[in-house]
């Protein structure tokens, strides 16, 4: 799949890579760049789970994978969690990795879902699989981490304003080496 990140300061050094890379080129793309994004949904994580460090991380993260590999938009969960699980951990890497199975979860269990979804995540859902089968829901829902997957979703849904005021990276650098000494 893809390297693994050893250190905190390779993974800034990619998080800072994504400033001005956006997660897809053309109709199918949100309009903020996957840095802003990132930094956008931790902070929303933060106001809304202001205990969970791993969650918020996650959130920063979730988005690498369109950076590491462009263009496998319906991987770049598992592409990122692959490439993270090392540094941050196996539940840091499950919320990644889940956070495009929750929008299905989501669209599946909640159909009005869909008219929240941005134009690029309504887009890329197709790809992505569209809504969870039956065996594919059940299994889902057996997953320890769907709670917070689905939360993790809900902000990154979210965290897709052009010009928000979300603090740099520089503030999540405490919490990331938090998270990794936790390993």
């Amino acid at each position: 799949m893809t390297e693994a990140i050893a250190t905190a300061d390779e993974l800034f050094a990619l998080l800072e890579s994504c400033s001005g890379f956006f997660d897809s080129v053309g109709a199918d793309g949100d309009p903020i760049d996957v840095l802003d994004h990132g930094l956008q949904c931790a902070a929303l994580l933060a106001l809304e789970h202001p205990d969970d460090a791993e969650l918020q991380v996650a959130g920063l993260v979730h988005d690498v994978g369109h950076r590491l590999w462009p263009g496998a938009s319906a991987a770049h969960g598992r592409i990122a969690a692959s490439a993270v699980r090392e540094l941050l951990g196996d539940r840091v890497a499950a919320l990644i990795e889940l956070h495009v199975p929750a929008k299905r979860y989501l669209v599946t269990v909640d159909p009005s879902y869909r008219h929240e979804l941005s134009d690029g995540s309504a887009i890329s859902l197709g790809r992505q699989g569209g809504a969870l089968t039956a065996p594919e829901l059940a299994e889902l829902e057996a997953d320890v981490h769907l709670g917070d997957a689905v939360a993790l979703r809900r902000c990154d849904d979210r965290a897709k304003v052009v010009g928000a005021e979300a603090d740099g990276l520089a503030r999540w650098r405490p919490l990331v080496e938090r998270v990794v000494a936790t390993r």
